[in-house]
């Protein structure tokens, strides 16, 4: 059983159809997190190092440390702020609570982390590049949006690239409102039914908040 990690995709490990494969296994494996277990589980540190692969290349969830749980129909209660910077969902400074829309964010900028080849933050990149989702989004918006994907992919379907990079960016609107359940994620990916447009983002003023990540980012 192997990880998800970023060296994988840089040295050409993955083709495109086995990264689709994956990001739908994590999918899968939220949706039983979320749904189907006895109690709701929020894992609350989705992130390429915590996706374990097998020989197949099917993907689980692994490093359960930050899960929170609680019963189906209950209101989760407010706890400490962890996680990963990068993956962190704003409203976590507003609310502080493990709701399921947390780790949906966090898949997100896995999603676009798995297509782009690129971290959350890349400090030395130039502005217009630091944060990932701000510069596929600001791409999106010019209709340049499979401009961003991994350079290292010598192939790749553009339908189902545009569908992975506009999802990536739904599921990680800096809104909660706007960003789908997990099982609705897995119904796109499936293409059971058609991604909507995107909204409009959503301004969110984050007060600032003393946070305790669990490291600083992914392992290389």
């Amino acid at each position: 059983m192997g990880r998800l990690r970023h060296r994988n995709l840089k040295k050409k490990i993955l083709t495109w159809e086995q990264r689709y494969k994956i990001l739908i296994g994590v999918s899968q494996a939220l949706l039983y997190l979320h749904e189907e277990c006895d109690q709701r589980v929020v894992h609350r540190d989705v992130k390429p190092s915590n996706v374990l692969i097998d020989a197949e290349l099917n993907a689980r969830l692994g490093d359960f440390g930050l899960a929170r749980m609680y019963k189906h129909g209950n209101n989760p209660e407010t706890t400490h702020i962890v996680g990963t910077l990068g993956y962190l969902a704003p409203e976590l400074t507003r609310i502080g609570k493990a709701t399921t829309s947390i780790d949906v964010y966090a898949y997100g900028v896995l999603m676009l982390e798995v297509a782009t080849g690129r971290r959350p933050i890349e400090p030395q990149r130039n502005a217009q590049e630091l944060v990932l989702m701000d510069w596929v989004r600001e791409l999106h918006s010019r209709g340049e949006i499979l401009s961003v994907i991994d350079p290292t992919l010598d192939e790749y379907n553009p339908d189902e690239a545009k569908l992975v990079l506009s999802l990536g960016l739904l599921c990680s609107h800096p809104h909660p409102d706007y960003r789908p359940d997990i099982r609705r994620v897995i119904q796109y990916l499936l293409k059971d039914v058609c991604l909507p447009e995107l909204p409009p983002d959503v301004h969110l003023e984050v007060p600032g908040t003393m946070i305790e990540f669990s490291d600083t980012y992914p392992d290389a």
